[in-house]
């Protein structure tokens, strides 16, 4: 059974860091663009950031470049988000998610948040003082 299991969220001051891990079972990463997805309160869910199967393939929403960072280690079925110098707009549930590669999937995961087909239960992310 296909399965997602994020971990890393919490609590942080402005300024500070967190590191997201995203534990994938049940299928072969290595077939999928992998994304972060963002539910912050009163927005709709929007990707913050898309890896797909090469290092080229790098999507982050505006407001994370430069702050942000996704990679992803298909030999342990790993996807993880380093988020440094958080600031109180972060806030949310993230989600790690996955679109089939083929047939656009990178496009996809960026611009359309309904595209993946297996999703995690998601992780709080708190930054506040």
């Amino acid at each position: 059974q296909e399965r997602l299991v994020e971990s890393g969220g919490g609590l942080v001051q402005p300024g500070g860091s967190l590191r997201l891990s995203c534990a994938a079972s049940g299928f072969t990463l290595e077939h999928y663009v992998m994304g972060w997805f963002r539910q912050a309160p009163g927005k709709e869910r929007e990707a913050v950031a898309c890896i797909g199967d090469t290092d080229n393939h790098l999507y982050y929403i505006h407001s994370v470049k430069g702050r942000f960072t996704t990679s992803r280690d298909n030999s342990e079925n790993m996807v993880y988000l380093q988020m440094n110098d958080l600031i109180p707009e972060d806030t949310g549930i993230y989600y790690c998610a996955a679109v089939p590669l083929l047939n656009g999937g990178f496009r996809l995961c960026i611009l359309n948040p309904n595209s993946p087909i297996f999703w995690g239960q998601g992780t709080q992310v708190n930054v506040s003082a």
